[in-house]
Protein backbone atom coordinates (compact mmCIF):
# COMPACT_ATOMS: atom_id res chain seq x y z
CA UNK A 1 0.00 0.00 0.00
CA UNK A 2 1.11 3.68 -1.29
CA UNK A 3 2.04 6.10 1.52
CA UNK A 4 1.31 9.71 1.15
CA UNK A 5 1.70 10.70 4.53
CA UNK A 6 4.61 10.39 6.60
CA UNK A 7 5.86 12.04 9.82
CA UNK A 8 9.38 10.58 11.61
CA UNK A 9 9.86 11.87 15.24
CA UNK A 10 8.13 15.19 14.41
CA UNK A 11 8.42 17.42 17.35
CA UNK A 12 6.70 21.26 17.74
CA UNK A 13 7.56 23.08 20.36
CA UNK A 14 5.87 26.75 21.66
CA UNK A 15 8.47 27.95 24.80
CA UNK A 16 8.30 25.64 27.38
CA UNK A 17 4.78 23.90 25.66
CA UNK A 18 5.33 20.98 23.44
CA UNK A 19 2.76 21.19 21.17
CA UNK A 20 3.50 17.88 19.62
CA UNK A 21 5.67 15.44 21.57
CA UNK A 22 7.48 13.06 19.17
CA UNK A 23 4.69 11.68 16.59
CA UNK A 24 5.65 9.34 13.88
CA UNK A 25 2.95 7.65 11.54
CA UNK A 26 2.04 6.82 7.87
CA UNK A 27 -1.13 7.93 5.93
CA UNK A 28 -2.23 5.59 3.58
CA UNK A 29 -3.15 6.67 -0.16
CA UNK A 30 -6.94 6.23 -0.55
CA UNK A 31 -7.87 5.83 3.04
CA UNK A 32 -9.65 8.02 5.25
CA UNK A 33 -7.82 8.79 8.43
CA UNK A 34 -8.79 10.78 11.48
CA UNK A 35 -7.49 12.97 14.09
CA UNK A 36 -8.96 13.20 17.08
CA UNK A 37 -8.35 14.12 20.98
CA UNK A 38 -9.32 17.08 23.35
CA UNK A 39 -8.48 20.78 23.31
CA UNK A 40 -4.87 21.23 23.04
CA UNK A 41 -3.69 17.75 22.29
CA UNK A 42 -1.59 18.98 19.08
CA UNK A 43 -4.16 18.44 16.40
CA UNK A 44 -4.25 21.14 14.76
CA UNK A 45 -0.37 22.10 15.18
CA UNK A 46 0.14 18.56 13.54
CA UNK A 47 -2.60 19.01 10.46
CA UNK A 48 -0.76 22.52 10.32
CA UNK A 49 2.82 21.15 9.72
CA UNK A 50 1.71 18.31 7.31
CA UNK A 51 -0.09 21.74 5.22
CA UNK A 52 3.25 23.07 5.22
CA UNK A 53 1.45 26.28 7.53
CA UNK A 54 4.07 25.54 10.37
CA UNK A 55 7.38 24.18 10.66
CA UNK A 56 8.51 21.21 12.61
CA UNK A 57 11.48 22.24 15.24
CA UNK A 58 12.87 18.35 14.43
CA UNK A 59 11.99 15.46 12.53
CA UNK A 60 10.42 15.06 9.34
CA UNK A 61 7.44 15.37 7.90
CA UNK A 62 6.95 14.08 4.04
CA UNK A 63 3.96 14.50 2.06
CA UNK A 64 3.39 12.88 -1.06
CA UNK A 65 7.25 11.49 -1.23
CA UNK A 66 8.27 15.09 -0.79
CA UNK A 67 10.00 17.37 1.59
CA UNK A 68 8.00 19.65 3.59
CA UNK A 69 10.78 21.76 4.41
CA UNK A 70 12.07 22.06 0.61
CA UNK A 71 9.30 21.06 -1.22
CA UNK A 72 6.21 23.00 0.58
CA UNK A 73 5.16 24.94 -2.26
CA UNK A 74 5.03 21.75 -4.72
CA UNK A 75 2.76 20.12 -1.79
CA UNK A 76 0.45 22.90 -1.39
CA UNK A 77 -0.25 22.50 -5.38
CA UNK A 78 -1.72 18.71 -4.67
CA UNK A 79 -3.56 19.10 -1.79
CA UNK A 80 -6.97 20.70 -0.57
CA UNK A 81 -7.92 22.05 2.79
CA UNK A 82 -11.24 23.25 3.83
CA UNK A 83 -11.29 24.67 6.99
CA UNK A 84 -13.79 25.29 9.89
CA UNK A 85 -14.72 28.53 8.99
CA UNK A 86 -14.29 30.08 4.84
CA UNK A 87 -13.29 34.21 4.80
CA UNK A 88 -14.76 34.93 1.54
CA UNK A 89 -17.33 38.02 0.65
CA UNK A 90 -20.80 37.82 1.95
CA UNK A 91 -21.80 39.21 -1.12
CA UNK A 92 -19.99 37.33 -3.64
CA UNK A 93 -22.00 35.06 -5.68
CA UNK A 94 -20.72 31.09 -5.67
CA UNK A 95 -19.89 31.04 -9.65
CA UNK A 96 -17.74 34.29 -8.78
CA UNK A 97 -15.82 32.99 -5.61
CA UNK A 98 -15.07 29.31 -7.45
CA UNK A 99 -14.36 31.22 -10.68
CA UNK A 100 -11.67 33.83 -8.68
CA UNK A 101 -10.14 30.18 -6.76
CA UNK A 102 -10.10 28.68 -10.00
CA UNK A 103 -7.76 31.24 -11.42
CA UNK A 104 -5.27 30.81 -8.47
CA UNK A 105 -4.17 27.15 -9.91
CA UNK A 106 -2.65 25.83 -13.26
CA UNK A 107 -4.02 22.68 -12.46
CA UNK A 108 -7.41 22.48 -12.02
CA UNK A 109 -10.91 20.49 -11.53
CA UNK A 110 -13.50 20.79 -14.18
CA UNK A 111 -15.86 23.28 -12.21
CA UNK A 112 -19.23 21.59 -13.75
CA UNK A 113 -18.24 18.78 -12.49
CA UNK A 114 -17.96 20.24 -8.89
CA UNK A 115 -21.12 21.68 -9.01
CA UNK A 116 -22.35 19.11 -10.22
CA UNK A 117 -21.20 16.18 -7.51
CA UNK A 118 -21.50 18.80 -5.06
CA UNK A 119 -25.11 19.98 -6.24
CA UNK A 120 -24.24 23.26 -6.24
CA UNK A 121 -25.23 23.87 -9.56
CA UNK A 122 -28.50 25.83 -8.54
CA UNK A 123 -26.84 27.81 -6.55
CA UNK A 124 -24.56 29.51 -8.62
CA UNK A 125 -26.15 32.86 -8.68
CA UNK A 126 -27.03 32.61 -5.16
CA UNK A 127 -24.63 35.01 -2.47
CA UNK A 128 -22.53 33.25 -0.55
CA UNK A 129 -24.00 35.02 3.05
CA UNK A 130 -27.56 33.54 1.49
CA UNK A 131 -26.91 30.15 2.02
CA UNK A 132 -27.45 28.17 4.90
CA UNK A 133 -24.66 26.51 6.87
CA UNK A 134 -24.88 22.87 4.71
CA UNK A 135 -24.61 24.85 1.46
CA UNK A 136 -21.91 27.36 2.90
CA UNK A 137 -19.57 23.95 3.74
CA UNK A 138 -20.59 22.67 -0.05
CA UNK A 139 -18.97 25.76 -1.51
CA UNK A 140 -16.07 25.29 1.55
CA UNK A 141 -15.77 21.99 -0.08
CA UNK A 142 -15.48 23.10 -3.44
CA UNK A 143 -12.55 25.27 -2.45
CA UNK A 144 -11.08 22.63 -1.04
CA UNK A 145 -11.08 20.80 -4.35
CA UNK A 146 -10.89 22.93 -7.15
CA UNK A 147 -7.55 22.51 -7.57
CA UNK A 148 -7.72 18.66 -8.03
CA UNK A 149 -5.96 17.54 -5.22
CA UNK A 150 -4.38 14.18 -4.28
CA UNK A 151 -5.03 15.04 -0.43
CA UNK A 152 -7.86 16.98 1.01
CA UNK A 153 -7.62 18.03 4.49
CA UNK A 154 -10.55 18.61 6.53
CA UNK A 155 -10.96 20.31 9.64
CA UNK A 156 -14.44 19.38 11.27
CA UNK A 157 -16.34 19.08 8.40
CA UNK A 158 -20.03 18.39 10.02
CA UNK A 159 -19.27 20.98 12.81
CA UNK A 160 -22.57 23.14 12.66
CA UNK A 161 -24.68 21.01 10.72
CA UNK A 162 -28.15 19.86 10.82
CA UNK A 163 -28.23 15.97 10.59
CA UNK A 164 -29.52 16.05 6.82
CA UNK A 165 -26.74 18.03 5.64
CA UNK A 166 -24.19 16.21 7.90
CA UNK A 167 -24.84 12.73 6.63
CA UNK A 168 -25.23 14.63 3.24
CA UNK A 169 -21.41 15.56 4.02
CA UNK A 170 -20.36 12.16 5.06
CA UNK A 171 -21.77 10.57 2.20
CA UNK A 172 -19.90 13.19 0.01
CA UNK A 173 -16.40 12.51 1.97
CA UNK A 174 -16.94 8.40 1.33
CA UNK A 175 -17.54 8.91 -2.58
CA UNK A 176 -14.34 11.34 -2.49
CA UNK A 177 -12.39 8.43 -0.94
CA UNK A 178 -13.93 6.33 -3.87
CA UNK A 179 -12.73 8.54 -6.44
CA UNK A 180 -9.46 7.34 -5.22
CA UNK A 181 -8.88 10.56 -2.86
CA UNK A 182 -7.06 10.47 0.34
CA UNK A 183 -8.71 12.11 3.11
CA UNK A 184 -7.40 13.17 6.55
CA UNK A 185 -10.13 14.41 8.89
CA UNK A 186 -9.92 16.28 12.18
CA UNK A 187 -12.87 16.25 14.32
CA UNK A 188 -14.33 16.35 17.99
CA UNK A 189 -17.06 13.86 16.93
CA UNK A 190 -16.37 10.46 17.87
CA UNK A 191 -19.71 9.41 15.78
CA UNK A 192 -18.18 11.06 12.88
CA UNK A 193 -14.96 9.36 13.30
CA UNK A 194 -16.25 5.84 13.86
CA UNK A 195 -18.76 6.04 10.80
CA UNK A 196 -16.15 7.27 8.37
CA UNK A 197 -12.59 6.65 8.75
CA UNK A 198 -10.35 3.78 8.21
CA UNK A 199 -8.02 4.31 10.48
CA UNK A 200 -7.99 6.98 14.05
CA UNK A 201 -4.99 8.39 15.53
CA UNK A 202 -5.96 9.47 19.08
CA UNK A 203 -3.86 12.54 20.60
CA UNK A 204 -3.65 13.85 24.12
CA UNK A 205 -0.81 16.91 25.20
CA UNK A 206 0.97 16.53 22.10
CA UNK A 207 1.52 12.43 22.17
CA UNK A 208 -0.24 9.84 19.88
CA UNK A 209 -1.50 7.79 21.95
CA UNK A 210 -3.49 5.25 20.09
CA UNK A 211 -3.27 4.28 16.08
CA UNK A 212 -5.86 1.63 14.58
CA UNK A 213 -8.94 0.96 12.85
CA UNK A 214 -12.01 2.13 15.05
CA UNK A 215 -13.14 -1.63 15.33
CA UNK A 216 -9.48 -2.10 16.61
CA UNK A 217 -9.65 0.83 19.13
CA UNK A 218 -13.09 -0.26 20.56
CA UNK A 219 -11.62 -3.38 21.51
CA UNK A 220 -8.62 -1.63 23.67
CA UNK A 221 -11.36 -1.65 26.08
CA UNK A 222 -11.58 -5.12 26.98
CA UNK A 223 -14.52 -5.92 24.57
CA UNK A 224 -16.85 -5.44 27.50
CA UNK A 225 -20.28 -5.47 25.81
CA UNK A 226 -23.89 -4.67 27.28
CA UNK A 227 -27.28 -5.98 26.99
CA UNK A 228 -30.31 -4.14 28.44
CA UNK A 229 -34.09 -4.91 28.84
CA UNK A 230 -37.20 -4.01 30.61
CA UNK A 231 -36.78 -4.87 34.77
CA UNK A 232 -40.59 -7.06 35.55
CA UNK A 233 -39.38 -7.01 38.65
CA UNK A 234 -39.43 -11.09 38.76
CA UNK A 235 -35.57 -11.38 39.26
CA UNK A 236 -32.83 -9.69 41.68
CA UNK A 237 -29.46 -7.74 40.99
CA UNK A 238 -27.55 -10.69 42.92
CA UNK A 239 -28.74 -13.32 40.72
CA UNK A 240 -28.19 -11.44 37.78
CA UNK A 241 -24.66 -10.30 38.83
CA UNK A 242 -23.99 -14.26 39.09
CA UNK A 243 -24.45 -14.94 35.68
CA UNK A 244 -21.63 -15.78 33.83
CA UNK A 245 -19.08 -13.00 32.25
CA UNK A 246 -21.03 -9.96 34.16
CA UNK A 247 -18.86 -7.40 35.56
CA UNK A 248 -21.55 -4.98 36.31
CA UNK A 249 -25.18 -4.40 36.80
CA UNK A 250 -27.52 -1.41 35.99
CA UNK A 251 -30.48 -1.27 37.73
CA UNK A 252 -33.58 0.69 36.83
CA UNK A 253 -37.16 0.55 38.26
CA UNK A 254 -37.89 -0.06 34.69
CA UNK A 255 -34.85 -1.10 32.77
CA UNK A 256 -31.28 -3.48 33.68
CA UNK A 257 -28.18 -3.45 31.79
CA UNK A 258 -25.51 -6.02 31.89
CA UNK A 259 -21.93 -5.26 31.46
CA UNK A 260 -20.54 -8.67 29.88
CA UNK A 261 -17.04 -9.75 28.89
CA UNK A 262 -18.33 -12.34 26.79
CA UNK A 263 -22.28 -11.17 25.65
CA UNK A 264 -23.08 -14.70 24.63
CA UNK A 265 -22.54 -16.46 27.27
CA UNK A 266 -24.36 -14.25 29.36
CA UNK A 267 -27.10 -14.08 27.41
CA UNK A 268 -27.54 -18.29 27.18
CA UNK A 269 -27.58 -17.98 31.03
CA UNK A 270 -30.27 -14.97 30.98
CA UNK A 271 -32.68 -17.24 29.18
CA UNK A 272 -31.83 -19.65 31.82
CA UNK A 273 -32.49 -17.79 34.34
CA UNK A 274 -35.51 -16.06 33.18
CA UNK A 275 -37.11 -19.57 32.38
CA UNK A 276 -36.07 -21.20 35.96
CA UNK A 277 -37.84 -17.59 37.40
CA UNK A 278 -40.79 -18.09 35.26
CA UNK A 279 -40.50 -14.55 33.47
CA UNK A 280 -39.51 -13.20 29.67
CA UNK A 281 -37.01 -10.96 29.05
CA UNK A 282 -38.11 -8.40 26.72
CA UNK A 283 -36.99 -5.22 25.07
CA UNK A 284 -33.71 -6.87 24.47
CA UNK A 285 -31.17 -4.62 23.16
CA UNK A 286 -27.66 -5.14 22.24
CA UNK A 287 -25.34 -2.30 23.06
CA UNK A 288 -21.58 -2.09 21.72
CA UNK A 289 -18.65 -0.21 22.75
CA UNK A 290 -18.73 3.43 20.72
CA UNK A 291 -15.28 5.24 19.65
CA UNK A 292 -17.23 7.93 22.24
CA UNK A 293 -16.14 5.78 25.30
CA UNK A 294 -12.84 4.82 23.35
CA UNK A 295 -11.84 8.41 23.44
CA UNK A 296 -12.65 9.22 27.26
CA UNK A 297 -10.61 6.41 28.32
CA UNK A 298 -7.58 6.88 26.54
CA UNK A 299 -8.28 11.06 26.92
CA UNK A 300 -9.40 10.54 30.52
CA UNK A 301 -7.07 12.80 33.39
CA UNK A 302 -6.41 9.28 35.51
CA UNK A 303 -5.26 7.82 32.48
CA UNK A 304 -2.73 10.37 31.21
CA UNK A 305 -1.48 11.13 34.41
CA UNK A 306 -0.60 7.05 34.69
Amino acid sequence: MDTVIELDHVIKKYGANVAVNDVSLQVNKGEIFGVVGPNGAGKTTLIEMIEGLRVADSGSVKVLGKDIRSQAEDIKRRIGVLLQSTSVPGNAKVKEILNVFSSFYDRTSDLNEINRFLGLQDKQNASFKSLSGGWKQRVSLALALINDPDIVFLDEPSMGLDPTARNQMWLMIKQLREAGRTIVVTTHYMEEAEELCDRVAVMSRGRLIALDTPERLIDLLGGAKRVSFQNTGQTSKKALAALSHVIHVEWEPDLIRLHSTDIDRTLQQLFRQADAENWMVSRLKLEETSMNEVFNELTSPLRREA
